[in-house]
């Protein structure tokens, strides 16, 4: 398989360079030249496999002219040893519950697939690999948690000061050996660009082997495929499934848009919008218009330019038109964020963390218009990671995972930094 730059000002790259590189020399981001239709073989069996099988399939079709089997088998079973569940919230509403990996978000799928990805394909390598990462929240826990104590590998995490939970903090800031964390006096999108700028300059590139483990690095977004295949796996059979993604990057939606096209038969996708409602304003508007990122309770979400969009321009051609067939969202503010939570455990007894209860809300307003479908809304991460925010909206003390308690008795290790681009490359270059 070849992947090719959605600028088209490149020419196309093996898997090892796309994976290696993240960001294309042009700026933009990798996509696979040919998405596989799955066959009625292997739809009509997937009530049967387990997660790991499930995934392994998915994971061949896309994967599998690149890398031996057996490596690949390693991959997928080492990055996925954990449950994914989907749990009936009511009638015709389901939460698929990605919070039961080491860090308890969505991302340990992906995060795990692409450190054993990149340590396959760095295997015979004696050069150090230097990997990038900005996150607004889980990203970064994810990622530093795949890649911890990986030889070969180091990992910088930028993230926006003040504006992640401690608990959240405490999953990257903490660790040592192999991981380095950035605190930056800004927001998401400054981490973001600093990252960005760094792959773009020849000079740093030409003296240090540079990747990202953000969602624009396409073997970090590409397994987030599999659970969307689980999660229609665990339905009831006849169901027609709308999925709900809430949405900050894009790169959990985007791959669940691969996975339609990969032929899982979901009707519908919705993208929940906290205030940082860019990608609602395109579907409502056609244009798309990037703003300066706004700090909310659902801050993996704070999002003002989601890179993956030019991901899904390139899916759909950019016709606006195709898009809103398959896609509609809704936004909610912190308030409406609050209640949603509130509302829904006095219901249900079913704990939303903010990010889902966007989700969910937005999966409800969807099926007012479809009533004859099933909801799947995602769960990313677990409430106990925003536990102030959870314990002020719930007045309750909720108590703190095990797999979260043990990262709280570590000492903060960071490094303080400007938004300037110029003082992150001159660390680079000294480290």
């Amino acid at each position: 398989m070849k992947y090719y730059s959605t600028n088209g000002q490149v020419p196309p790259a093996t898997l090892k360079e796309a994976v290696l590189k993240g960001l294309a020399d042009d700026n933009g981001l990798y996509m696979p030249e040919q998405i596989p239709l799955l066959s009625g073989e292997f739809f009509a069996s997937l009530r049967s496999k387990t997660l790991q099988e499930a995934a392994l399939g998915v994971a061949t079709a896309l994967f599998g002219d690149d890398v031996a089997p057996a490596a690949l088998r390693d991959m997928v079973y080492g990055a996925l040893n954990f449950d994914i569940p989907l749990v009936r919230v009511a009638d015709n509403l389901y939460s698929l519950e990605l919070f039961h990996g080491p860090t308890m978000a969505f991302k340990d799928v992906g995060a795990r697939f692409l450190a054993r990805m990149m340590q396959h394909l760095t295997r015979n390598e004696n050069s150090e690999t230097n990997v990038l990462v900005a996150t607004s929240g889980d990203t970064g826990s994810a990622v530093a948690n795949g890649f911890l104590g990986v030889e070969g590998i180091t990992v910088t995490v930028l993230y926006p000061k003040g504006l992640v939970s401690k608990i959240q903090e405490s999953q990257f800031t903490t660790l040592g050996q192999n991981i380095c964390a950035i605190e930056v006096e800004g927001t998401f999108d400054d981490c973001q660009r600093l990252v960005k700028q760094a792959f773009l300059d020849v000079e740093l590139s030409a003296r240090r082997r540079l990747t990202s483990a953000n969602s624009i690095n396409l073997a970090r977004f590409i397994p987030q495929a599999f659970y969307y295949f689980w999660g229609w796996a665990q339905l009831p059979q006849g169901c027609e499934a709308v999925v709900c993604v809430p949405s900050g990057n894009f790169g959990n939606l985007m791959a669940g848009l691969m996975a339609k096209r990969m032929g899982l038969p979901i009707k519908h996708f919705v993208a929940a919008n906290n205030a940082n409602d860019i990608f609602l304003c395109y579907l409502q508007t056609a244009k798309f218009s990037p703003r300066p990122s706004i700090a909310t309770i659902a801050n993996a979400m704070d999002v003002g330019n989601p890179s993956n969009f030019a991901r899904i321009m390139d899916l759909y051609g950019g016709d606006h038109a195709k898009v809103t067939a398959d896609i509609s969202g809704y936004r909610y503010s912190d308030a409406q964020i609050r209640e949603i939570v509130k509302c829904t455990f006095d219901e249900t007894g079913y704990m939303l963390d903010p990010h889902g209860a966007c989700a969910c809300e937005a999966l409800r307003e969807r099926l007012k218009h479809d009533e004859k479908a099933t909801g799947i809304f995602l769960e990313t991460a677990h409430p106990a990671k925003f536990k102030e925010t959870m314990d002020s909206i719930l007045g309750v003390d909720i108590a703190i995972p095990p797999k979260l308690q043990a990262f709280m008795g570590g000492q903060k290790q960071v490094v303080g930094m400007s938004s300037r681009y110029e003082d992150f490359k001159d660390f680079l270059l000294s480290s």
